[in-house]
């Protein structure tokens, strides 16, 4: 085994920002259980921020980003991992206070680690990666609150984006009715191939002028966006639906008000990807690579890159200019 290797790393000493590829040895990473020869990682939003000086997600430099990671256990000190195991790592500190997995080797913790289920490949499970587990994640907790495919349309908000477009694609697996929002009037040929029933535009779920409470026009939804459109959405579920938010590109202050809730029974469900207990954990894996994987669906959302194109890669998600899924090579 090489103790060379290569990584993305991002460094800041004073006005100065780098993001360079670089050769670290296994010296230069952090001493952890189990070390891994990583073969694919992926391209998030998070890790977009973490490209740029003043994104806020990494607080201590140099530093190597990406919240993903899949490969292949090297060594470990835990007995639950032994040299050969294919395995996932997402969310925790990884790509944000722990090193992640823009690297051709990594070490994890063994309580962050989830063995590759069967049914997946290292290259499907970052297709997935922390964007199809959180679509995955949403869709349970909006069954566990009662929802089923008979009980009317689901809308997904942000629908050309890494959770939209899995969320998506995922529900159409399972029988539900979509209604896919978005703001790339483009793209309503490829969220169609994706599952969508019905395709609107971001307007049509948020207006210039909200009411408290709108028409009845959907029994649940998947929210990645936040602010203004989950305000929107709420007013406009029906009675005893269910919306899971777990994002906040459309902000972080959500101007709604109580109506929804008291007058309309509909619930607030909010997804915690990044520390969701490892038993729940593997059981959206083990759902991921069996009932809610979409087979064919899910390869064409798969654009690969090396680690050499991820510099001039990463901005891309920052401008809105990328859909689906972008694994990484290693």
């Amino acid at each position: 085994m090489s103790e060379r290797f290569k990584a993305l790393v991002v460094d800041k000493k004073n006005d100065r920002f780098s993001v360079s590829i670089e050769t670290l040895s296994l010296h230069d990473l952090p001493e952890s259980d189990v070390l891994i020869k990583v073969r694919y990682s992926s391209v998030n939003y998070k890790d977009s921020l973490a490209s740029i000086p003043d994104g806020k997600i990494v607080s201590s430099y140099p530093f190597i980003p990406g919240v993903d990671l899949a490969g292949t256990v090297v060594s470990s000190k835990d007995r639950r991992f032994r040299k050969g195991d294919r395995v996932i790592a997402t969310g925790f500190g990884i790509g944000v206070s722990h090193f992640g997995g823009y690297s051709e080797y990594a070490r994890i913790p063994a309580d962050w680690l989830v063995p590759l289920p069967d049914g997946l490949t290292l290259a499907e499970a970052m297709i997935f990666g922390t964007a199809g587990f959180t679509a995955a994640l949403s869709i349970q907790k909006l069954e566990d609150s009662g929802l089923t495919p008979a009980d009317g349309k689901v809308l997904v908000t942000g629908a050309t984006g890494g959770v939209g477009s899995l969320a998506v694609a995922m529900l159409a697996k399972s029988g539900y009715q979509i209604v896919a929002s978005t703001g790339k009037e483009t793209e309503r040929d490829y969220l169609h191939r994706l599952g969508a029933k019905e395709v609107i535009s971001r307007q049509d779920v948020c207006p210039g002028k909200m009411r408290k409470l709108d028409k009845q026009l959907w029994a649940a939804a998947v929210d990645p966006v936040g602010g203004n459109t989950l305000a929107a959405v709420l007013s406009k579920t029906s009675y005893g639906g269910a919306v899971a938010v777990s994002g906040l590109t459309g902000g972080t202050d959500v101007p709604t008000t109580v109506y929804p809730f008291i007058l309309r029974g509909v619930s607030l469900l909010g997804i915690d990807s990044v520390y969701c207990p490892m038993d729940l954990r593997k059981k959206i894996w083990q759902r991921m690579a069996s009932d809610l994987n979409p087979g064919k669906v899910l390869a064409s959302l798969r654009k690969e890159i090396g680690l050499q194109d991820l510099p001039g890669t990463l901005p891309l998600l920052l401008k809105g200019r990328s859909r689906g899924r972008m694994i990484v090579r290693l």
